[in-house]
């Protein structure tokens, strides 16, 4: 299948994420979100993955998103070589009418991509850290109260750690589906200036 991963250009270190755009044939999703649950299981065991996502598309369309996370280039390039995910396409690729892009994003560079774009070249990453900056401040400081004052009554007598994880499941699922689409959208001049 094309887009293969080139991975002469990010130091092994960066983490780094597969963003995978796949149109699916009409009636073939189920199948497909099938394989997506087999693709985490395969993906999990990957040595330095760190979670994987997936954008499912708008009534009316077809294209799925499939981002997958690692630690470093290297992690990424062995999900990318690997035999299972050689067997993986292979099942995938009569539900596929087409590979839309594969591409290897360093950081937090895939909220910045628009998906009608996958090509588009990225602004500079010090925008990009000010722009997540001055969005990430209200979601924190608001869920922050949220969690540590009004529902201190329901949640006080648990441990820290397990007070903190809905909290960031509130923060990164605001973070991904509300904020940052909005926020890129609304500086998209200022961040391609």
């Amino acid at each position: 299948m094309s887009g293969d991963l080139h991975l002469t250009d990010t130091r092994p270190s960066d983490p780094v994420s597969l963003v995978v755009r796949r149109r699916i044939r009409p009636g073939r999703e189920g199948e497909y979100e099938a394989l997506l649950t087999e693709a985490n299981a395969l993906l999990a065991r990957i040595p330095g993955h760190r979670g994987t996502g997936v954008v499912r598309p708008p009534p009316g369309e077809q294209e799925y998103t499939l981002l997958a996370r690692f630690d470093s280039l290297s992690a990424a390039a062995d999900w990318e070589l690997s035999p299972e995910r050689a067997d993986w396409l292979a099942r995938i690729a009569p539900l596929v009418d087409e590979h839309v892009s594969f591409e290897k994003q360093p950081g937090l560079d895939f909220w910045f991509t628009p998906p009608a774009a996958p090509r588009l070249r990225q602004p500079p990453r010090w925008k990009m850290a000010l722009l997540t900056l001055a969005a990430l401040y209200p979601v924190s400081v608001s869920t922050s109260w949220l969690f540590g004052e009004a529902l201190k009554p329901w949640l006080g007598h648990y441990p820290m750690p397990v007070r903190a994880l809905p909290q960031m499941v509130v923060v990164v699922l605001s973070m991904t589906y509300l904020v940052m689409p909005a926020v890129t959208r609304w500086a998209t001049p200022w961040l391609r200036r």
